[in-house]
């Protein structure tokens, strides 16, 4: 018998790292980095609180009154009541009962399986995956479009550059930047903590020691952001700090610039783009009347005037990259800047030569400036949806609030479905959702709620079913980070606690009862699964002259590490060469500096050309006069979004038990507020506590409150409610960036902070699970003959 004291050693990819697991029985002891990650991401050791915490779900937890009348249940105590832990065999019942109902009374367009976050590294155990394979097989159901990460970028650049995925394949790597670009200005900065994480996973952090390399060639970096800290200091990066949601008007100017001096590139944008005669005249004033000048862009933007006329110079004078954060499209008409950066880099004159042009997302994830390789990984089927109703995915509050209500999307005039049953995994709408006591008010309009969740998020709060899920170390699976060039062997490191499967044991069950059990296993085990997605990968890697061993070595391995390759050419480096040739995918075959298609549209909020529109909300207009503190709710560095923000590493970013905000001491000093003080931030949507920190790296005006803080009401399921925690999406706006793309405008958002001195706070309560009924002994599946678990 083997010794069951001896600890073990088993290999796992996250989405910010790779690392060695160290178990004994049902203990983790230790995560290690791989000894290849240079640097590695300090978020791997939430993983040591992953199984046994006060807020894992340790049973099916059904809503105490909808255990008692189901679908009849009110729905606006959701998310107030206690929890009743039954059997499986209860909750598959009530789960299966509620969904044939759904389908049979409304259709299978009345369920929104949406699911979006980015759930498990793993291929197989992909939450999303096995969800929406579950529910297409099922009939079908609404499903979302489009990221709340780059949403406005996916809708806009097939009109007028690329598809996504070309041009991330074109990218420039750190390396490629280094031996060739002089000058690299950023409207968003160029945050490293981003790019701790990457989509898949990443085995080897080395963002850092790649601009490091770039600086020490001699790189001027430009970072026009509101945070001195989007770059880091290592690279001596020039500090601009622009006014939040201005970079269109600072662009536009740029632009102005280059055409007075006579340093557009005009052999490019005649050969290789249309419409540029149509944006001269606008950057020129003849179609307006506003000349889009340096001292107009500055009165907006707050950037002196001779230093946009010096970038300009700069710019077209040295070999230049124009790079641009995801954060900056995610304000409103989102879409704009994201336009004219393109506009810029084709006048600049190194669009298409190595090292030059235009990133979007340079270091928004670890891939995007990392020089790794492709392996074409397998995932698990999902098939056809026969329901063809969607949603952009940031219109989920509206479409639960106005159903029938009509939206343009894309040159599409299209209808709200009626929604009546919900069913989520993987991601927390609740955090990435934006103006929470909107979305709480949406979410109770579905009569049903069904949530697969490891832990007690404010998701599974709000739920009336909850399938307890094992977590990525307590099952099998295999890891492909994004163009990261490994391939990893997840072994399971510990088991899951007694009672909990995986997501695919609890859709094979529900599928069972529904009748399409076989259909949805194939027939396969968990590893068998597994073994048939690898020998997919092997498959597709053989067709492109990749040789991967068999199953069986490289499970015994646990890894496959393809060097990287020499990578394709910069973006339109082929169109630049011969645009007849090489056309791009856009509807002339060129850059579309201006868009008959989009024009078409006739939408007022995106136009033909790239054009400034004054944001509703924005320290230039008249709400600042209320709130004259503009919000930037960026990325966290201690979690990816919200996931582990219970885990001991996101704990220590943490001041008191709430999520820290920053700010300028002049704005401090302004309000009587000094640094470690408990303050309230608020505006006509909503309110929460945070701590603040003093930092004169962040713009006057402007205060730092990272997301990802899970929501925590101080009255549950009070919309109105401040949250204890300090979530900034109760501050947020929901709002679409334009009808064009209808995606999150979440920094666009102003707010005021006033102090607490003195006053009583409850602390934070999140990560303390709700109130369980435990009257109700849960029982395994293999318990009642009819459930079976495979």
């Amino acid at each position: 018998m083997p010794n069951n004291r001896t600890s073990r050693e088993t290999l796992t990819l996250t989405h910010w790292g790779a690392y060695r697991v160290i178990s004994r029985d049902e203990r983790i002891l230790a995560i290690k980095p791989v000894s290849d990650d240079q640097e590695p991401s300090l978020i791997g050791q939430s993983l040591l609180d992953t199984r046994d915490c006060p807020v894992r779900i340790t049973a099916p937890m059904v809503r105490a009154s909808y255990l008692e009348r189901g679908r009849l249940a009110h729905t606006d105590t959701r998310g107030t009541e206690p929890f009743v832990a039954v059997d499986w065999a209860t909750a598959i019942d009530l789960a299966s009962t509620a969904l044939l109902d759904t389908r049979q009374e409304y259709g299978n367009s009345a369920i929104y399986g949406g699911s979006y976050g980015w759930a498990s590294a793993g291929r197989f155990h992909h939450a999303q995956s096995q969800v929406h394979r579950f529910l297409k097989m099922f009939g079908g159901y609404t499903d979302s479009r489009n990221t709340y990460s780059m949403g406005a970028m996916e809708v806009i650049l097939p009109h007028v550059l690329c598809d996504l995925s070309t041009l991330f394949a074109r990218m420039p790597s750190w390396e490629e930047v280094s031996r060739n670009t002089r000058l690299v200005i950023s409207f968003g900065g160029l945050a490293l903590k981003n790019t701790q994480v990457n989509v898949g996973g990443v085995t080897r952090h080395d963002a850092l020691k790649g601009m490091k390399r770039s600086a020490e060639a001699g790189i001027k970096f430009v970072n026009f952001s509101p945070i001195a800290g989007d770059i880091v200091e290592d690279v001596n990066p020039e500090w601009i700090p622009i006014r939040p949601n201005s970079d269109m008007a600072v662009m536009l100017a740029i632009a102005y610039v280059l055409i007075k001096e006579g340093c557009v590139d005009y052999d490019f944008v005649d050969r290789c783009c249309v419409g540029y005669e149509t944006l001269q005249a606008y950057i020129l004033g003849r179609t307006d009347g506003i000349p889009k000048t340096p001292l107009w862009a500055s009165d907006l933007s707050e950037v002196p005037a001779h230093t946009i006329e010096q970038i300009a110079r700069e710019m077209s004078s040295k070999r230049c990259l124009i790079t641009v954060s995801w954060s900056v499209q995610r304000g409103e008409h989102g879409e704009q800047p994201i336009w004219m950066a393109i506009a810029l880099a084709a006048m600049s004159g190194s669009m298409g030569l190595p090292g030059g042009g235009i990133c979007l997302g340079q270091n928004s994830i670890h891939s995007l400036g990392h020089a790794g390789a492709y392996l074409p990984a397998a995932s698990l089927p999902q098939g056809e949806n026969p329901v063809k109703n969607f949603i952009p995915v940031a219109r989920i509050a509206d479409m639960l609030l106005n159903p029938g209500g009509e939206f343009d999307y894309n040159g599409q005039r299209l209808e709200y479905p009626n929604i009546n049953l919900i069913y989520w995994a993987g991601g927390n709408p609740f955090h990435h959702h934006q103006d929470i006591g909107k979305f709480v008010r949406a979410w109770r309009k579905p009569e049903t709620v069904i949530v697969h969740e490891h832990y007690w998020t404010p998701t599974a709060r709000f739920a009336d079913i909850v399938f307890p899920s094992s977590t990525m170390l307590e099952r099998n699976d295999i890891g492909v980070g994004m163009d990261d060039g490994t391939i990893i062997a997840m072994k399971q490191s510990v088991p899951p606690p007694p009672g909990i499967f995986s997501d695919f044991e609890v859709f094979s069950m529900l599928a069972e009862r529904l009748g399409f059990g076989a259909q949805f296993t194939e027939g396969l085990s968990e590893i068998k699964w597994v073994e048939k997605l690898y020998v997919q990968t092997q498959d597709r890697c053989h067709q492109i002259g990749i040789k991967l061993p068999d199953f069986e070595e490289f499970w015994m391995e646990e890894r496959f590490t393809l060097a990287p390759g020499p990578g394709l050419p910069p973006m339109c480096a082929e169109l630049r060469f011969d645009p007849a040739t090489h056309p791009l995918c856009t509807p002339s075959g060129k850059i579309e500096l201006f868009s008959s298609t989009i024009a078409s549209f006739n939408y007022a909020d995106c136009p033909g050309h790239p054009t400034w529109i004054e944001p509703d909300e924005w320290l230039g207009g008249k709400h600042a006069e209320r709130f004259p503190l503009h919000l930037i709710s960026n990325q966290p560095s201690t979690r990816l979004h919200s996931q582990l923000d219970f885990g001991r590493t996101s704990l220590s970013g943490k001041t008191g038990g709430r999520e820290p905000c920053e700010l300028n001491s002049f704005d401090a000093k302004a309000r009587g507020i000094a640094e470690g003080d408990l303050v309230r931030l608020f505006n006509e949507r909503g309110n929460c506590i945070s701590v603040v920190h003093i930092n004169n790296g962040i713009r006057r005006g402007v205060v730092k409150l990272s997301t990802g803080a899970w929501y925590d009401p101080e009255i549950p399921g009070d919309p109105t409610s401040r949250c204890l925690h300090g979530n900034p999406n109760v501050l947020t706006r929901d709002k679409g960036t334009s009808r064009l793309a209808q995606a999150t405008s979440a920094h666009s958002c102003l707010v005021e902070m006033e102090l607490l001195d003195g006053k009583h706070i409850p602390p934070a309560k999140a990560h303390r699970p709700p109130r369980i009924i435990k009257d109700r002994a849960a029982k395994s599946p293999g318990s009642d003959d009819h459930l079976e678990c495979k």
